[in-house]
C-alpha cells in the first residue's frame, strides 16, 4: 500500500472527505468515486466529465505556473530548469483541459526558474530567470504566442529570481522580484530603466511552524477592482510538506504602500495526511464564466518523484475586497469553470517515430550542448540518436514528463558496433536508474552509477521494457520483438529519487539514451499509464 493510500484511508478515503462536502450534488458525489479521468496512453486527466474535475490539472513536473489570459484563450508555461527545448506553452479555453503548443526557448542559457508570461500592447513577453555563470534574468518576445521568439536578452539582474511583469496606474512597466524588491523597465520592456528597490516586507509566519526557510519568492501582481494585489510564496519550495504557502497583500498604487491580507496564509498544507504537500507559488486568473481561480503547484502526497504538479483552486472575492481560496486541501472533485471550449487534454507519450520528433512539446534533452538537436534524425520509422558520452550522466538523455504514479514504457532498440543504449528513469546526471546494453553485456544503472554487467543474450537488437509501479521498478527484455519477455534479475525502489534528497527541483523522468560511437536506433516507443 502506498503512502498516499494510507493517508487517504486515515482521512476517511477519497469518498470520505468528498461525500461529506458533496452530498447535495449527485454529479459530484458520483465523481468522488473516480480518482481521475483517463486520456492518451491511459494517462490520468483532471476532467471527470459532467462539469467536475480533480487535481492536478497538469500532472507531473509543471512547477511555478505562469498564466496569461488572452481573450478567450489561456496560455500557461512552467519552469523548465535544465530541459531543452524549454518553456513549452500550453493552451486552454476552460482552465481544466490543456494542450501543448511549442517551446519558446531553444537555446540553453542555464537552468530556467520561475518565469513571467505577459502580453503588453499586442506583444508577448517572457521574463526568464536562470541559474548560470553568472545568474541573470533574460527577456524574449514574440508577436504570436507560437513564435518565433526573439533571442534572449540579459537584463543584468544577477541577485534575484522569479520576476513578475506589472504595469502601473500611470502606464509604467516594472518587474517585481524575489525578496520584496522591484525594478523599473524601459517602455519597450527590453531593458532596465532604474535600480532595484525594496518595496515590500512580506508577512511572517509563526516561528513554531515547520518550514524550509523564509524565502519570499514568486510574486504575482494582479489588478482587480481598483486594487493591486501581490501574491507571494514563503516558507521554502520543498523541505517539510508544511513549509511552502501562499500569502497576499494589496495596494491602491503600484508604488505601495502594501497591506497584508488579514487571512494570511491563504494556502498551506497543515497535516502530513493531506493529498498535496508544499502548496504555493500562486496566480489569479478569471475563468471563462467570470468566476475566479488560482493556479499554483504542489507535491503529491508520497510522490516527490513526480515533481511539483499544477493545481487549480476556486477563488471567492469577499465584500471587503479581499479574496480567499475555497478548494480546501484539493482532495475532492471541484466544479469546473463553465463557458469555455473543452480542448483535448495532453498528448500521447507513445511515439512511432513516423513524424518529425516533437522536441519541446514532448521530448527534451537534459543540459544539451548548442548543437544537441543535430544528434537526432527520423528515418525508416526509427529515431536515430547519435551516441554521446559513456553513460546517461554524460550523454544528455532524451526525456519525457510522465505524470502518473504507475506506468510502463518499452521500445525496440538497436545499437551500432561499439555503442551502448537503453532506457532510463532520470532525475539528473547524479541520480538515475535504468538498463542499457552493448553487443555483449547489459549495463545496470542504479543510484546514478553503472553497476552489474551480466551477459546479453540478444546481441545488438532487443526490445526493452521498464515498469514503475508506485516506485517499484522492474525491467524486462525480449529478443523476439516482444512476443516473449525475460525479467531482468535486478529490481529497484526509487521513492528517494527526488529534490529533498538530491536538490535541483526536478522530477524522475522516463527516457532513452545512446552512448559511444555511431547511432542507436529506437523504434515503436510505447507508454502506458497503469491504473492506481
Amino acid at each position: 500500500m502506498s503512502v498516499d493510500r494510507r493517508n487517504l484511508m486515515k482521512l476517511g478515503g477519497v469518498g470520505g472527505i468528498g461525500a461529506l462536502a458533496l452530498n447535495a450534488s449527485p454529479a459530484l458525489a458520483s465523481a468522488t468515486r473516480r480518482k481521475w479521468g483517463r486520456g492518451y496512453d491511459n494517462q490520468r486527466i483532471a476532467d471527470l466529465g459532467k462539469g467536475t474535475f480533480r487535481n492536478p490539472v497538469l500532472s507531473g513536473d509543471h512547477p511555478d505556473p505562469a498564466i496569461l489570459k488572452d481573450g478567450r484563450d489561456y496560455y500557461l508555461t512552467f519552469s523548465s530548469f535544465d530541459s531543452y527545448p524549454g518553456l513549452t506553452i500550453w493552451h486552454s479555453r476552460d482552465l481544466v483541459n490543456w494542450q501543448p503548443r511549442k517551446a519558446a526557448l531553444n537555446r540553453n542559457i542555464g537552468s530556467v526558474w520561475a518565469v513571467s508570461l505577459e502580453k503588453h500592447k499586442g506583444r508577448y513577453f517572457l521574463y526568464i530567470p536562470v541559474k548560470a555563470a553568472p545568474n541573470d534574468i533574460f527577456v524574449i518576445w514574440a508577436d504570436h504566442i507560437d513564435g518565433p521568439w526573439s533571442d534572449p536578452v540579459p537584463l543584468g539582474l544577477h541577485n534575484h529570481i522569479d520576476p513578475c511583469h506589472a504595469v502601473g496606474e500611470d502606464g509604467s512597466r516594472w518587474l517585481f522580484l524575489s525578496g520584496g524588491d522591484r525594478v523599473r523597465l524601459s517602455d519597450d520592456g527590453l531593458s532596465l530603466a532604474g535600480k532595484v528597490e525594496h518595496v515590500y516586507d512580506p508577512w511572517r509566519y509563526p516561528d513554531t511552524w515547520d518550514v524550509e526557510g523564509f524565502s519570499p519568492e514568486g510574486p504575482k501582481i494582479h489588478f482587480h477592482g481598483g486594487w493591486f494585489y501581490m501574491i507571494t510564496a514563503v516558507g521554502g519550495t520543498a523541505g517539510p510538506p508544511t513549509g511552502h504557502m501562499v500569502i497576499a497583500a494589496r495596494s491602491r498604487s503600484i508604488h505601495g504602500p502594501w497591506e497584508h491580507h488579514p487571512g494570511n496564509p491563504l494556502v498551506r498544507t497543515t497535516r502530513l495526511g493531506e493529498a498535496w504537500w508544499s502548496r504555493g507559488h500562486a496566480s489569479l486568473v478569471e475563468g471563462p464564466d467570470g468566476s475566479w481561480w488560482s493556479l499554483y503547484h504542489g507535491f503529491e502526497n508520497g510522490f516527490w518523484t513526480l515533481g511539483r504538479q499544477c493545481l487549480l483552486d476556486p477563488v471567492e472575492w469577499t465584500r471587503d475586497g479581499w479574496f480567499r481560496m475555497t478548494g480546501g486541501d484539493l482532495s475532492r472533485p471541484i466544479r469546473s469553470p463553465r463557458g469555455g471550449e473543452r480542448l483535448p487534454h495532453g498528448m500521447a507519450l507513445s511515439d512511432d517515430f513516423s513524424a518529425p520528433l516533437a522536441l519541446g512539446s514532448k521530448w527534451s534533452f537534459f543540459r544539451p550542448a548548442p548543437d544537441e538537436a543535430s544528434r537526432v534524425r527520423i528515418a525508416d520509422g526509427a529515431l536515430h540518436l547519435a551516441g554521446k558520452g559513456l553513460a546517461p550522466s554524460s550523454g544528455s538523455p532524451l526525456l519525457l514528463i510522465a505524470g502518473d504514479r504507475s506506468y510502463r514504457f518499452e521500445c525496440d532498440i538497436e545499437i551500432p558496433a561499439g555503442g551502448t543504449a537503453g532506457l532510463v528513469l532520470f532525475y539528473d546526471d547524479k541520480l538515475y536508474c535504468g538498463l542499457g546494453f552493448d553487443e555483449k553485456r547489459f549495463v545496470t544503472h542504479q543510484y546514478g552509477i553503472e553497476r552489474g554487467r551480466p551477459a546479453n543474450p540478444h546481441g545488438r537488437r532487443m526490445r526493452m521494457r521498464v515498469t514503475n509501479r508506485e516506485h517499484i521498478v522492474s525491467f524486462h527484455t525480449s529478443g523476439d520483438g516482444g512476443q516473449t519477455w525475460q525479467r531482468f534479475d535486478r529490481g529497484m525502489e526509487v521513492s528517494g529519487y527526488h529534490h529533498n534528497v538530491r536538490g535541483g527541483f526536478l522530477m524522475l523522468r522516463p527516457g532513452l539514451y545512446a552512448a559511444g560511437p555511431g547511432e542507436a536506433r529506437f523504434r515503436d516507443f510505447r507508454f502506458t499509464a497503469l491504473d492506481d
